[in-house]
């Protein structure tokens, strides 16, 4: 089986982990406060919080800046569930604004439409490990005086531009779940060059403590352990080589892929720098699904991100919240991820290409 997914855990993040166990500190202390550093200097920014997870990490950026019950945030409604759901936790309403067609990130051109009295906050999401379009969305945002929240959990390392995801909004959030660019286990990141978003954060994920026992506002257990941080500690040193890895594979895939019928190769924008979370293709003529379970079949793992909208989800449309995305609903019906992970070898490779070929014979021949 090639596995869409594998964490790749070395002895020294083991040996790390022994470490802090043996330490006998082993919730939030000196290993999160040096991991904290260490990814604030690598994306760039002055400030990063970590938390429990990417969905923690959002959540508490929403609330740093303040954004409450009644308000609007314009998002993407192609995305993991979390982001919009980290809206609704704060009693916000998510906007649904649709998708640029090559790269399923938020279409800046439609977002002036969306636009409401009540709108606070862009949250546009890096998907797939592709930047979105930060220069108009920075503007608009700008234009109209909201904050603008970047959903970097897929985008580890990525660059707009020269400049890192994560460092664009005024506030930015990061998973490592295990099958992110980098892990640690489960937990997340807030990024910010705004101290004092980046106190309210700290403060909201330990209970709303100013200072030990001293509580001045209502806040969370959302604090990450130093088990977790010493294994993002090694894993960021790592990020460099796996960041390399997963883009010579994309290379290796798309020069082939772009031979074969039927599948669309992923569109990289021009001056960004895609990581490649996911190496999402295009499969045409109704034929995703069949295609999935046919290298399924033959020991490929895929994955569908996303197979519907956010919006269609039972719970939003229980809520109420609608949307209207054709775009996003049309990918939907036609994305496929295919294994882009360090751990694939270029035999791995080779033999992805060649069921590509036999998916392309068998499903998109004219004569079939």
């Amino acid at each position: 089986m090639i596995p869409i997914a594998q964490p790749l855990i070395s002895d020294e993040e083991i040996d790390e982990v022994v470490k802090v166990l043996k330490s006998g500190f082993i919730a939030q202390g000196p290993k999160v406060a040096e991991f904290e550093e260490k990814f604030a200097e690598y994306i760039g920014v002055d400030y990063a919080v970590a938390t429990t997870s990417g969905t923690t990490a959002l959540h508490l950026a929403l609330m740093a800046l303040g954004i409450e019950k009644g308000d609007e945030v314009i998002t993407t409604p192609f995305s993991f569930a979390a982001t919009a759901n980290s809206i609704l936790f704060i009693g916000a309403k998510p906007v649904f604004v649709d998708i640029d067609p090559e790269t399923y990130n938020l279409d800046p051109d439609k977002i002036n439409n969306a636009i409401t009295d009540k709108t606070k906050a862009i949250m546009p999401v890096h998907l797939y490990g592709q930047p979105a379009d930060m220069d108009p969305i920075r503007k608009i945002g700008e234009e109209n005086e909201l904050w603008i929240i970047e959903d970097a959990a897929q985008a580890h390392g990525a660059q707009y531009h020269g400049q890192m995801a994560g460092s664009f909004g005024e506030i930015a959030c990061f998973s490592f779940y295990p099958t992110k660019n980098m892990t640690t286990g489960e937990g997340g990141m807030i990024t910010t060059d705004n101290e004092e978003l980046a106190e309210t954060a700290r403060m909201l994920r330990s209970h709303g403590e100013g200072e030990r026992y001293n509580h001045t506002i209502l806040g969370y257990n959302f604090r990450m352990t130093d088990i977790a941080a010493a294994i993002g500690l090694v894993q960021l040193k790592r990020l460099d080589k796996f960041t390399k890895s997963r883009i010579e594979n994309a290379e290796y895939l798309t020069t082939h892929i772009d031979t074969i019928g039927g599948i669309k190769s992923p569109f990289v924008m021009d001056q960004v720098k895609h990581v490649f979370h996911q190496y999402t293709v295009r499969v045409e003529n109704g034929k995703r699904d069949d295609v999935k379970d046919f290298l399924g079949g033959l020991g490929v793992g895929t994955g569908v991100h996303y197979p519907r909208t956010i919006y269609s989800q039972k719970l939003y449309q229980d809520m109420g919240i609608v949307g209207n995305c054709p775009q996003a609903e049309k990918a939907a019906s036609e994305v496929l991820s295919l294994p882009v992970h360090p751990g694939l070898s270029v035999e791995d490779l080779a033999e992805i290409v060649n069921l590509l070929e036999e998916v392309s014979e068998k499903f998109f021949n004219k004569e079939n």
